[in-house]
């Protein structure tokens, strides 16, 4: 793409805006959870690998083509609710597998390991489980779904976060929560009958050209036996550990991924009509489709269009995707609060 002289001086001037805004989060990225970011002790116990974030980078592509980038764009660092995105890649082809036929089935019909069988979870779907509504309730690999209710996603482990609370019929109630996330993590493992992380290689990021250097990793207590093997159910993000460890430029490709509605080069990777419904906004949420961050009421992000969809984890890693003009633009490490003035820089520029 050619750009005007005025267009280059306006991403010159988006870049210099994120490499100048980094994340208050500490490079020593296990202290900062020790210490109570999410939760305090013992909550907050790591069950999973963590590492050390690196320095604030990303990347700016509009229709395909690589436009701006700053920083080192390999780096793989952790991304962590992005991995929930993800996870929603993968549900898709489980439903396009024909291994979730009906999204408002009941999960136990299917699943029998014990999970959905209590009168409060019984009644779970997979459409509640994907968007974040199922108000499933227990413990999943050491950690209680109480942990994160009432969890604020603005100011982590401020508040009545950890709360015990009268739970609400599933499909009725939202609330962001990463033990029903796990718990939806291992469903789709024991749908596949394989890691998590070799079907997401070989149907998605493979497809897409993308590296071998990533990994997704669960915790040290979310190891399972599948048909006589011994797998790691993986995490939906590094709340506790573990989660998507990935550079920019892989994720840059997911988020083209989506911009494409599930096609990649004229390839169909997973049907558009699972990319529609996951970009639709749930019914009691605008902002959230099934496990994709929307913005269809404009208010989550005023200066993005109301068509934009993300993929957000702690810390400022965003895969930002705006089909209105075309860019996919993916941000590490960049300060929450600065994202929306990143984006109408951005969209300055080139929309």
């Amino acid at each position: 793409m050619s750009t005007t002289g005025s267009d280059a001086r306006k991403l010159a001037d988006a870049v210099a805006f994120a490499a100048a805004h980094e994340t208050p989060w500490p490079h020593d990225i296990a202290s900062h959870i020790a210490h109570g970011y999410f939760e305090g002790p013992p909550d907050n116990e790591i069950l999973g690998p963590v590492s050390p974030r690196g320095a604030p980078n990303g990347l700016i592509t509009r229709n395909g083509k690589l436009v701006a980038s700053w920083g080192d764009t390999r780096q793989a660092d952790m991304t962590f609710s992005v991995a929930k995105s993800y996870l929603s890649l993968l549900a898709g082809l489980a439903h396009a597998d024909g291994l979730i036929p009906d999204l408002d089935a009941r999960i136990g019909a299917t699943i029998t390991d014990g999970g959905f069988e209590t009168p409060q979870n019984a009644p779970i779907t997979w459409r509640h489980i994907l968007t974040n509504t199922s108000e499933w309730e227990g413990t999943l690999f050491g950690k209680s779904d109480i942990i994160d209710r009432g969890r604020n996603l603005v100011v982590e482990g401020k508040g009545q976060k950890g709360q015990a609370r009268p739970m609400n019929p599933p499909g009725s109630y939202w609330e962001y929560n990463d033990v029903r996330v796990n718990r939806l993590a291992l469903c789709l493992l024991r749908l596949f009958r394989r890691p998590l992380p070799d079907v997401f290689r070989e149907r998605i990021l493979g497809p897409l050209g993308g590296s071998a250097d990533w990994r997704w990793e669960g915790y040290r207590t979310s190891w399972v036996e599948i048909d006589g093997q011994r797998m790691q159910s993986v995490s939906g993000g590094g709340h506790w550990g573990g989660g998507v460890v990935m550079h920019a430029e892989d994720q840059a490709r997911i988020g083209m991924l989506m911009l494409g509605r599930g096609a990649w080069n004229g390839v169909r990777i997973l049907p558009e009509s699972w990319i529609e419904a996951s970009t639709t906004p749930c019914a009691l949420n605008p902002s959230y489709g099934f496990l994709w961050w929307l913005n269809s009421d404009g208010k989550r992000l005023p200066s993005a269009p109301k068509d934009a969809l993300f993929a957000s984890g702690a810390g400022g890693n965003t895969i930002w995707i705006d089909p209105s003009s075309g860019i996919v633009a993916v941000s590490r490490w960049l300060d929450p609060a600065a994202l929306d003035g990143f984006i109408g820089k951005v969209r300055a520029a080139l929309a």
